[in-house]
């Protein structure tokens, strides 16, 4: 499963355009390298919730999404929450003995096969939150496991006694099929805070960390749009989908710090530099710009920076 139904308000404006999980990145939509990703491990059957922009993210896997993919569709007329949404997923979940549930506003890269060996090799596995070790915690939050693997603390919504390593959860989980028993009876809820955390106040166990080292794994957010910018003019490089194929299989061109869609021409004049312009805009005669988006007819600019705010796991 791949969760996309979010509002996508830390986006916004881009995402008053297209869904977050439907912005290119050198043309191809997020959500698309996802389901690459996913292909790459034999995943041949995906359910992506939508929400906001619903239409955006179909037309994306409509163009882009991989043939060998299929993409079933669940959407929420009202946010049910990350929770909510897994649990109106689960009994196409559970069919498998083993499921992944990614975030879809991120670019991921690992080794999931060897990540589902280890989870099923936990006999009481009910969930594993696959984390990174990984520099930017105090900005994004991180989860804390014991010296056995187990989350001894969820950001600081959790903690327990016993903290042994920690890393920024990669919104990437995975769920043994007998997990979805002791989902919470409501239809709107968060995974973490009212099902997990409560899980483990419980006492109730199986919940795990997995940790990857940062040279073992790619987690690039694409949540903001000074993220959005960071991932285009420097992308991560990914095992399962390069650079350059990605340009060609949507015919964007890099020229200079420029990223330029399909179809997209600009005026004579036009000096616009470390910029994403979306395919088949016209961008008019002598527009300017640095550090942005040209999207919809009108540049949007970007930080210059990554916004240090922290957002708590």
């Amino acid at each position: 499963m791949i969760l996309a139904a979010g509002q996508g308000t830390r986006m916004q404006p881009l995402s008053d355009l297209r869904a977050k999980p439907a912005l290119p990145v050198l043309g191809l939509p997020v959500i698309v390298t996802l389901l690459e990703f996913l292909k790459k491990y034999g995943v041949r059957e995906v359910l992506i919730n939508v929400h906001h922009r619903a239409e955006s993210i179909r037309q994306a896997v409509r163009d882009y999404g991989p043939k060998e993919v299929s993409v079933t569709w669940s959407e929420e007329e009202k946010l049910l929450g990350t929770g909510g949404g897994i649990r109106r997923a689960a009994d196409f979940l559970r069919q498998s003995e083993t499921s992944v549930v990614l975030g879809g506003d991120a670019l991921l890269d690992l080794d999931l096969g060897a990540a589902i060996q280890r989870h099923r090799q936990r006999r009481s596995g009910h969930t594993t939150l696959l984390l990174r070790r990984d520099g930017r915690s105090q900005r994004f939050g991180s989860i804390g496991i014991d010296s056995a693997g187990e989350v001894a603390r969820i950001g600081r919504r959790y903690r327990r006694s016993g903290e042994a390593d920690s890393g920024v959860f990669l919104s990437a989980r995975l769920f043994s099929a007998h997990a979805f028993n002791d989902l919470p009876d409501r239809a709107a809820f968060e995974d973490l805070s009212d099902w997990l955390i409560p899980r483990l106040e419980r006492g109730s166990g199986g919940i795990y960390g997995d940790l990857l080292e940062a040279d073992r794994c790619v987690w690039e957010p694409a949540g903001t749009p000074a993220e959005y910018l960071e991932v285009n003019l420097r992308p991560p490089a990914l095992s399962y989908l390069e650079a350059g194929t990605m340009l060609r299989r949507t015919g964007t061109v890099v020229d200079g710090s420029r990223i330029i869609g399909r179809g997209a021409r600009l005026g004579e004049g036009c000096r616009l530099e470390r910029c994403v312009i979306w395919e088949e805009e016209r961008v008019p005669p002598n527009q300017t710009g640095d550090h942005g988006v040209f999207a919809s007819g009108r540049f949007h600019p970007c930080p210059d920076r990554i916004d240090d705010e922290t957002v708590e796991s």
